[in-house]
């Protein structure tokens, strides 16, 4: 039994619209019998894994998986609820698991949902290992593989601060996107798109992060803007902090000078010795020392958030109380299982630890890890309060001084930060600083808001919701118009032209096709762009206010959505295509799969739908938004059902685009006006500006710029290369288009037969990853459709041999009746249509379905200049045919 692959979805997915890995499997001669077959294994795995006593399972109730596990089922299906049931103990709340055969009898996928992706897949490999021991009977020291996963779960979990942020953005409806493994996340999109780590945001400059850092700077600008600060100075040598702490008094607190978290903080110091011993310490965490003067009082922790404080906390050292009966380090251990502590920023409080310094700080008080206290008799063990060595908070924000507030506010400005941690030392937050000689003792720029959301005492603050009340005003946005299209055929055409339109309002549009990303007219990225981590890039640009993706199935399939919730989903069409592929067999599979663009849609959102499509009404079911159709049959009854609700659809009537709703029709546009329909004759591109038309009028775009999107978008190299592209060159002609499937090459000779050419010439092929059944068809229709054909093979034969392809093809228009005098077979695709070229007679037309469009591009201008300089005559073009 092992893992042969592991994948991750991050984002909304063909199995689930929360995160799920899934797992290829082999379960070896396991597959043979149920684990109730397997003597004690389903003893010990409720042993090792009580909850899943709880799991419902298919059965849909408490207790369900325990059913079945009785009855019997098999190791594959175990694997996945134990997986879950892991998390589950880790404290992940997860639930989704799907398990199937792939391929008889052995080869299953398991996919589970995660909140953490490297615990989750460590979780997997336990439990199979956990699994495999069992079976051999070998003994398993789960505890220690248990606290292997927690400590792997802390290293890669969100941080408390950015934990709350997420949540509250989702909350909220933001979309929040993890970069990396560690506590940067992504709000919004496009040029509403901010930046958050913890809680440093993207607003602050690097001088001003810099600035808090140094406390010493710090200081110095505090104090020129009249804000309280102690007094102090930078020393470098021990000798130099003791002429500083005599020169301002005893007694005085030694710092690193940019240090975090309380480290080499050594306070109320009362002679030189212990400044010798503070200084060394300091050292260890900073190239010099800070000695202040000790501020008597207590540590507060006020939290400001743009131009107000969000909350404040009294902070308190870790300390352990007495009972009389055990000493200091059994209380530690005793407060240490509180289940409120967990390592680092793990939960509430951080475990305290009995360290060195705690030592040194027990050794003050006269004691040490073996003193038994008196009954509640307090013992300190640090000097400072921070939450991350063990303190505690208790919350008192309302009871903060308005002078005060103003001061904090205030010395968060001067040194320009948007959020600031700002630690105060008085008797009492309550009063005015003046009044009692407190003051600003340090300044954070990215401070824990842990202490907020989870104090020891008092009420929860959330924080969170006042940092995104910052970073997004009410009524300001977060995120821009987002069109996802996909389809079989025709969504890099749909997807240009809804770009092409939205540009005509002055938008600067993010486009991602199969020839590249685009900014605008710049392409940023050549290459097909289809997928997952494509839309990632694109919605994270800041220059974009308008994003249209396409969205191919691989990307679907292998990673899911880039993205979280579309304004529009778009689904063109679906016919066979890339079956055989990825565990998508069917067409029904390949629906399937499309149909995550359309459920994927905000509430208020749109989903277009081809009413013309055989699975039209499948994908009306699947999508949770309000759905726009269109059709070139308005007479249908899946449109009349449609419009007598009210709903939104756009229709071909006559030559003519209509949209509809409420009753209410309004004519648009003449389709022999839209230059990509060749004056109204090539239907698949009417289907296209129907689809794409549909998208806009989903966006609230004027009719009036949709209209004129429809008419200046032009069926050339330059605003749709690749796509029906039709090159004069003097007594014939050459199209070039992307068509590599049965329902794209039907449609272009659909086309071709309305012009008036003498012949019509192929030059065909397929990638090679497509279905033998695929390529008979594709060559059944061109054999049917041209008078002559000239076979080529793609470069990248995608796991074929050298000829396969460019020989199915060959014996299937054999088959189909063409004789052999007029199809020939030319590997090369760029010497194919040189050929093809060369041997052009008066008043043929040449489609060539390419597979690279730059390099076919650049022959057809080539021998186009040729041609009409007269260096390739047109009479040696007719010789060389005969």
């Amino acid at each position: 039994m092992q893992i042969l692959n592991i994948q991750s979805f991050s984002g909304r997915n063909i199995y689930s619209h929360k995160p799920v890995i899934k797992i290829l499997a082999d379960i070896g001669e396991l597959y043979k019998n149920p684990t109730k077959d397997f003597e004690g294994f389903n003893e010990k795995i409720l042993e090792t894994f009580p909850g899943l006593r709880t799991h419902y399972c298919s059965l849909g109730y408490e207790g369900g998986f325990l059913e079945r596990l009785g009855e019997g089922t098999y190791i594959g299906h175990v694997a996945e609820h134990m997986i879950l049931e892991l998390q589950n103990m880790l404290g992940y709340e997860v639930h989704y698991g799907k398990t199937r055969v792939i391929n008889e009898p052995s080869l299953y996928y398991i996919v589970f949902e995660y909140k953490n992706e490297k615990c989750a897949i460590e979780c997997a490999r336990t439990v199979f290992e956990f699994i495999c021991r069992i079976l051999n009977n070998e003994e398993v020291d789960f505890s220690n593989k248990l606290e292997n996963l927690k400590a792997i779960a802390v290293e890669n979990d969100l941080g408390p601060s950015t934990k709350a942020i997420y949540a509250e953005a989702q909350k909220r409806g933001i979309p929040v996107t993890r970069v990396g493994n560690g506590s940067m996340i992504q709000l919004g999109y496009g040029k509403y798109s901010r930046m958050i780590q913890a809680s440093l945001t993207d607003s602050p400059s690097c001088i001003s992060v810099d600035t808090v850092s140094n406390k010493d700077l710090t200081k110095n600008i505090l104090r020129d803007f009249m804000i309280p600060v102690p007094e102090g100075d930078v020393s470098y040598s021990e000798e130099g902090a003791i002429y500083t702490a005599k020169k301002i008094g005893f007694p005085v607190v030694v710092k690193p000078l940019d240090s975090n978290q309380g480290k080499g903080v050594t306070v109320n110091i009362r002679d030189e010795q212990d400044v010798r011993i503070a200084f060394k310490e300091a050292k260890k965490f900073s190239k010099c020392v800070l000695v202040e003067k000790y501020i008597y009082g207590k540590d507060y922790r006020v939290l400001v958030i743009g131009d107000k404080v969000s909350a404040a906390a009294e902070r308190r050292p870790p300390s352990v109380s007495g009972d009389g009966v055990h000493n200091i380090a059994e209380l530690v251990e005793i407060e240490n299982s509180n289940e409120l502590r967990g390592a680092d920023h793990e939960k509430p409080l951080t475990k305290i630890k009995l360290d060195d310094l705690a030592k040194k700080v027990l050794l003050n008080q006269d004691c040490d890890e073996y003193y038994v206290p008196k009954l509640d008799e307090i013992v300190y063990l640090r000097y400072n309060s921070n939450i991350s060595t063990g303190g505690t908070a208790r919350d008192c924000t309302e009871e903060v001084h308005p002078h005060n507030a103003q001061l904090v506010v205030s010395a968060a400005k001067v040194l320009g930060l948007d959020i600031a941690g700002i630690d105060v030392c008085c008797d009492d937050i309550s009063k005015p600083l003046y009044n009692q000689n407190g003051a600003i003792i340090e300044v954070n720029a990215a401070p824990g808001l842990r202490m907020h959301i989870y104090p020891t005492i008092g009420k929860s603050r959330n924080v969170a919701s006042d940092v995104l009340d910052m970073m997004f005003p009410e009524g300001e946005a977060h995120s821009i118009p987002i069109v996802s299209v996909t389809g079989t055929n025709g969504k890099t055409t749909t997807t240009r032209l809804i770009a092409h339109t939205l540009e005509l309002q002055g938008k600067t549009v993010g486009m991602t096709t199969t020839s590249g990303i685009y900014i605008g007219d710049e392409c940023i990225l050549k290459g097909d762009n289809t997928g997952f981590v494509s839309a990632r890039m694109l919605l994270s640009n800041k220059s974009i206010d308008a994003a249209v993706l396409e969205t191919a199935r691989g990307g679907l399939v292998r990673k899911g959505l880039g993205y979280d919730l579309a304004d529009v989903g778009v689904i063109t069409n679906v016919s066979e295509d890339h079956l055989g592929i990825d565990g998508v067999d069917t067409a029904e599979d390949l629906a399937s799969a499309k149909s995550l663009v359309i459920e994927a849609v905000k509430p208020k959102g749109y989903a277009v739908i081809n009413a013309d499509d055989g699975f039209a009404r499948y994908f009306m079911d699947r999508a949770k938004s309000k759905v726009i159709l269109f059709s070139k049959d308005k007479h249908s009854s899946i449109m009349q059902d449609h419009i007598s609700q009210g709903k939104r659809a756009v229709y071909l009537d006559g030559g003519e685009i209509f949209l509809v709703k409420k009753g209410v029709t309004i004519q648009l546009a003449k389709t022999k006006d839209i230059p990509i329909t060749f004056g109204g004759i090539l239907e698949c591109n009417i289907e296209n500006c129907l689809a794409a038309v549909s998208a806009l009028w989903g966006l609230d775009m004027p009719l009036e710029t949709i209209k004129a999107g429809l008419v200046s978008f032009l069926p050339d190299t330059s605003s749709n290369p690749g796509r029906f592209n039709i090159f004069d060159m003097g007594e014939f002609k050459v199209m070039l288009d992307y068509s590599h499937n049965p329902a794209g090459f039907e449609e272009v000779i659909k086309f071709v037969k309305k012009l008036e050419a003498n012949r019509l010439v192929g030059i065909i092929g397929m990638p090679g990853d497509r279905q033998d059944s695929s390529m008979c068809s594709a060559a059944q229709i061109c054999a049917a459709g041209f008078d002559r054909l000239y076979i080529k093979e793609d470069a990248d034969l995608r796991g074929r041999e050298p000829g396969e392809v460019a020989g199915i093809f060959y014996d299937e228009a054999i088959k189909s009746g063409v004789s052999k005098e007029n199809v020939e077979i030319i590997y090369s695709e760029e010497k194919a249509l040189e050929k093809a070229i060369l041997d052009a007679q008066p008043r043929d037309f040449i489609v060539m379905f390419y597979e690279n469009f730059e390099a076919a591009l650049n022959i057809v201008n080539e021998l186009k200049s040729e041609i009409q300089s007269g260096l390739v005559k047109s009479e040696d073009m007719v010789q060389s045919a005969g």
